[in-house]
């Protein structure tokens, strides 16, 4: 190729360039109040499901809560319980353990407040088998968690996983004190150590069905940077374990394409999600949500930042400012508005003398801001 004629290919790929149009599409502003359902029967836990509205694309508010329904689980032959509405659009058997026996077929049924009926499914409940493994490992600048699975039945061959991060961590500041009817005296609770936690927010499936043995080895589940700020103190993961039937498994793995591979001009066009759910009144309404039942096996382990090489881990406060000095003439006005939390004793130099506090933001020194100082039952 010429010079010149590289040249005149250049120019030309400047000028189509130029003339990409941002597209647009074409979104209809009718109401598509679709009703979602979400959730699982737990023949051995507390069974959870959760009633929402869709809302269109271009409205960026939160999905809307089905309130005041009637929900209940039923197998073959009625109803078993009721679940009750604990937040908006979540309705819970309260903890209650079922003990209700796996092979046998369940479904949800449900009445709105407006008074239309639905009801998924009946499906078969399958029951969990144990977790085989869970475990971690050090990748150059990562740490990788994986979950190992097996059926010695070969009777599983559909799983779904799910998890539940907790981790330990400390404020910016420390605080000894604590300023409360115009008064400083010292803090009887402890703002400096809290725990934080976060549920998966990734769909993770699995299948042995094209496979001899119904093994499941090293599947990747959580991928954390080595220097993260979970593993800072004490990081612990609990990992929940799903059998799945086909149908419930096709529909997780369509809900995972539809939502994760989106964006990219070669990627797939969304699929018409619906699943195992429907109105009992108009066959034709659409509804989204799939409702399985079975049991759920768990497996926690923990992670010491000792046993891991990162030098510096992250904190979360790196923006933190150092402690302020609060003089005393100054103290009702900043301390009494929770401007800044006391911290502790400040003296003149050489003395005994007190001549105000040191102060951090609030933000810096209560731990609270980020989680919970309340430590979970299950931390050892």
């Amino acid at each position: 190729m010429s010079r010149l004629t590289y040249c005149l290919l250049w120019i030309l790929g400047l000028a189509l360039a130029g003339c990409v149009d941002r597209f647009e599409p074409d979104v209809s502003n009718a109401p598509q109040n679709y009703l979602v359902v979400g959730g699982f029967i737990n023949l051995a836990g507390g069974t959870t499901i959760q009633l929402s509205r869709t809302q269109n694309v271009n409205n960026q508010a939160a999905p809307l809560a089905e309130t005041g329904a009637t929900v209940a689980v039923h197998d073959e032959s009625g109803l078993l319980f009721r679940l009750t509405e604990l937040t908006p659009g979540t309705y819970t058997s309260a903890g209650t353990l079922l003990g209700l026996p796996a092979g046998r077929k369940y479904q949800v049924r449900l009445r709105t407040a407006a008074g239309r009926e639905y009801a998924s499914d009946l499906v078969v409940a399958k029951a969990a088998p144990p977790i085989d493994q869970v475990r971690w490992e050090a990748q150059g600048p990562n740490v990788q968690i994986y979950v190992n699975a097996r059926d010695a039945a070969n009777a599983t061959r559909y799983y779904r996983w799910s998890y539940t991060e907790t981790w330990e961590f400390h404020s910016a500041n420390q605080s000894s004190l604590e300023y409360v009817n115009g008064a400083m005296r010292l803090r009887n609770e402890d703002i400096y150590h809290c725990w934080g936690s976060e549920n998966s927010s990734s769909i993770l499936l699995s299948t042995t069905a094209r496979l001899s043995q119904d093994v499941v080895s090293d599947f990747p589940l959580i991928l954390l940077p080595a220097n993260s700020l979970k593993l800072g103190n004490k990081y612990s993961v609990l990992v929940r374990q799903y059998a799945q039937t086909p149908e419930e498994y096709a529909y997780w793995e369509m809900l995972k394409s539809n939502t994760e591979s989106l964006g990219g001009l070669f990627d797939p066009l969304p699929s018409q999600l619906t699943g195992n759910v429907h109105c009992l009144s108009d066959a034709t309404e659409t509804v989204i949500g799939y409702v399985g039942a079975g049991t759920v096996a768990e497996k926690r382990i923990f992670i010491a930042s000792t046993e891991l090489s990162t030098i510096r881990f992250q904190t979360g406060y790196e923006t933190c400012l150092k402690p302020d000095t609060i003089y005393l003439p100054t103290v009702p006005v900043v301390f009494g508005r929770d401007i800044l939390l006391p911290l502790y004793n400040v003296y003149a130099p050489g003395s005994n003398t007190l001549i105000g506090y040191a102060g951090g933001t609030p933000e810096c020194t209560d731990c609270r801001r980020r989680g919970t100082n309340q430590r979970p039952a299950f931390w050892q």
